[in-house]
């Protein structure tokens, strides 16, 4: 059985040295411009280099987070960024945009891909689809139990990582848009204020009842305890979060990593006093959602850290001997030579021109005591890979003059693992991107979150509706050849393979296609006819030709791109335009989350799946419940019903969600007039973009 992985965050260099002295065996650290943690002090095309040249020589590999949305204009910088981590050497790519997987392919296809925790892949079809698309690794969804983990890893054929220790996002990565909605921070830009760790006041519809604060706010996860298990389960990475955090948390993290793979013991309350929320959650692994996994980073938190910061910085003082090397002295009458050799045929020599002298005893043993003392170097010898050959002797020469060829063969050493191998790279180059000019025919599509919502005329002037797959039997049949299935956005537990009968039951129901959200889907619906929603998180035109390339006939573009970004998204297919579109209504569902902000106040018992959410302004978020999770929607709508001309794209969606049957019939009216919204409302993103 492979040992687990143990892969460490590197947000600056003395996170980096803390990660490989407390013995990580991989570390993952952002490259500048296009890493999901801008705050950290990431890495550029020199720093990274010397990055790789310090972790490779010690036998430690190098995962570099390229891992945000790109929007079209930062396309040439992009290429320039994978260019350098081709050129570093680096091990491997963390991706969540296609366009970046769709680059390193193109440009780098050697490097190796691995498909980013904000892909939200949470489900064997997701892997499966990236092992089509040529990645080695799936970052798993956290939200996963222990046995949807184990159907994964032992049937996706491809490595399979797991957050092992460290924050928790409420929402499922990469689909979170509160940071950006809210305060114009894209946390799939890498720049989420987060809103969640602020207080938020809960009341369950209909009765009111009140709850206490922070219910989007949960504890950090550990699972550390469980690692031997996922190691057995054949998980090949256990992944520390934390790039925000101290050196000495990641050392502290990493040193219980070591001993939890091993099913050793670990000092679990200095763990906790490197940082948490109040202590630890396991909740998801263990499969028990549900009101212990809340907590909030508290003032006696803050200062049990301070306090136990002097023990930590002892876990990474010195360096850790962990490299295998083999040694080989040889002694004749004019003077000395040693060779070192590593497990990868690395070899160094080092020469000395002491006078050996004829020895009155035996030496073997006090020159292998000699060249065993590797410590504080990268380097480790056991004593039988130890070799002392003498010509004429025994010689006898002095313990000082072993020391400095030990010194001086490891240094070499050193430098020749040092030296970068870098990946091939090819000619190719970004692509000049269109500009979309306004199509002269724009149409309007409707989307319900069930079938009671639809008004009677709703198809007067749309041209698809759009309803979950599961409200197919209710659309009537006279209406299928404009109705588009809408696919659920997360599928967790048995929710995939429901999806997978469903969609056999209505391929030939008549039905014009299938709305698509995930990566999933796209091997789910292979051949059949599909429609890109939000979910996707298009940004830029590289994506959505990746999307056109890969069978989907019309795309949404992510609401949190801005206008002059829009307007150079234009993908084909066999030399046709393939159409985009915007939300032009909608209470934007800010987060989908597998946890439950109402379960601190009642059971799913007691509950009527609705509730809404109080922020510290008075703001109120509904929160509706189905399918197995949770969705968290904006309290005030999109609207760009009055503005049909603003942005470059071939249809406009109303995404009806909270809206009973006679205000989507009316919101309907206003988009088909292009008359103004009468009550509060937002632009979104559209005109002001995001950080």
């Amino acid at each position: 059985m492979s040992k687990i992985e143990i892969l460490a965050p590197v947000g600056n260099e003395e996170m980096l040295r803390a990660a490989v002295f407390s013995g990580a065996d991989a570390v993952y650290l952002g490259f500048s411009g296009f890493n999901a943690r801008t705050s950290a002090n990431n890495f550029d095309a020199d720093t990274l280099k010397e990055a790789v040249r310090f972790c490779h020589a010690r036998g430690v590999a190098v995962h570099v987070a390229l891992n945000t949305t790109v929007y079209g204009g930062e396309l040439p910088a992009l290429e320039q960024a994978i260019r350098a981590v081709a050129a570093s050497g680096a091990d491997a790519v963390i991706c969540q945009d296609l366009a970046v997987a769709t680059l390193i392919g193109k440009i780098a296809p050697q490097l190796p891909r691995h498909g980013s925790t904000q892909m939200s892949v949470h489900s064997l079809q997701g892997a499966l689809e990236l092992k089509e698309l040529g990645f080695t690794r799936v970052v798993l969804a956290r939200e996963l139990s222990l046995p949807e983990v184990e159907h994964i890893t032992k049937h996706c054929g491809i490595e399979t990582e797991c957050f092992v220790h460290g924050a928790l996002c409420m929402c499922v990565s990469g689909q979170c848009y509160m940071s950006a909605f809210l305060g114009g921070r894209s946390g799939n830009r890498g720049s989420c204020a987060g809103p969640c760790r602020l207080p938020f006041e809960a009341n369950a519809l209909p009765e009111g009842k009140p709850g206490r604060l922070h219910h989007l706010s949960l504890k950090d996860n550990s699972v550390i305890d469980k690692l031997d298990k996922l190691q057995a389960l054949g998980v090949a990475s256990a992944k520390i979060e934390g790039r925000l955090r101290t050196p000495e948390y990641v050392a502290a993290a990493v040193s219980a990593c070591l001993a939890g793979r091993e099913g050793r013991a670990y000092d679990r309350d200095l763990l906790k006093n490197a940082f948490s929320r109040s202590g630890f959650t396991s909740g998801y692994l263990d499969g028990k959602i549900n009101g212990t996994m809340f907590g909030v980073r508290s003032e006696a938190d803050a200062e049990l850290t301070k306090k136990t910061l002097p023990a930590l910085r002892e876990l990474y003082r010195r360096e850790r001997s962990r490299v295998p090397v083999k040694m080989k002295l040889e002694i004749e009458e004019g003077g000395e030579k040693l060779t070192v050799t590593d497990a990868d045929g690395n070899k160094a020599f080092a020469y000395g021109d002491a006078e050996p002298q004829p020895a009155r005893t035996d030496p073997a043993e006090s020159l292998h005591r000699s060249l065993a003392k590797t410590g504080g170097t990268p380097f480790a010898v056991e004593n039988d890979d130890i070799t002392v050959e003498m010509d004429g002797g025994p010689w006898f020469i002095p313990g000082s003059a072993v020391n400095e060829l030990r010194r001086e063969a490891l240094d070499a050493l050193l430098k020749k693992r040092e030296v970068l191998r870098p990946w091939p790279t090819t000619d190719e180059h970004v692509p000049a991107l269109p500009l979309r000019t306004l199509p002269p025919h724009r149409t309007l599509r409707a989307r319900f979150e069930s079938w009671d919502q639809v008004p009677e005329r709703a198809l007067d002037g749309v041209e698809y509706l759009t309803l979950p797959i599961a409200q197919a039997d209710r659309v009537p049949r006279e209406w299928r050849a404009k109705t588009l299935l809408e696919l659920p956005r997360v599928m967790f537990g048995r929710l995939e393979e429901d999806t997978a009968r469903r969609i056999a039951a209505t391929q030939d129901a008549g039905f014009a296609g299938y709305e698509v959200s995930n990566i999933a889907h796209l091997r789910l619906c292979r051949g059949l006819p599909m429609s890109g929603s939000f979910g996707l998180n298009i940004t830029n035109q590289l994506a959505a030709q990746f999307y056109a390339d890969n069978g989907l006939g019309s795309m949404l573009i992510l609401p949190e791109v801005k206008d002059s970004d829009i307007s150079t998204i234009a993908p084909t297919h066999d030399g046709k335009p393939v159409p985009t579109g915007v939300l032009v209504y909608g209470h934007m569902p800010l987060m989908i989350t597998r946890a439950c902000p109402l379960q601190n106040i009642h059971d799913c018992a007691h509950c009527d799946k609705t509730g809404v959410l109080t922020d510290r302004k008075a703001k109120k978020f509904p929160v509706r419940c189905g399918l197995g999770v949770r969705t968290i929607y904006n309290p005030v709508p999109i609207y760009m019903g009055d503005k049909p001309g603003a942005l470059t794209v071939d249809y406009g969606v109303a995404y009806f969600t909270l809206e009973s049957r006679d205000e989507a019939a009316k919101i309907l009216d206003m988009i088909r007039v292009h008359a103004p919204f009468e009550e509060d409302f937002t632009r979104g993103l559209y005109f002001k973009g995001t950080n």
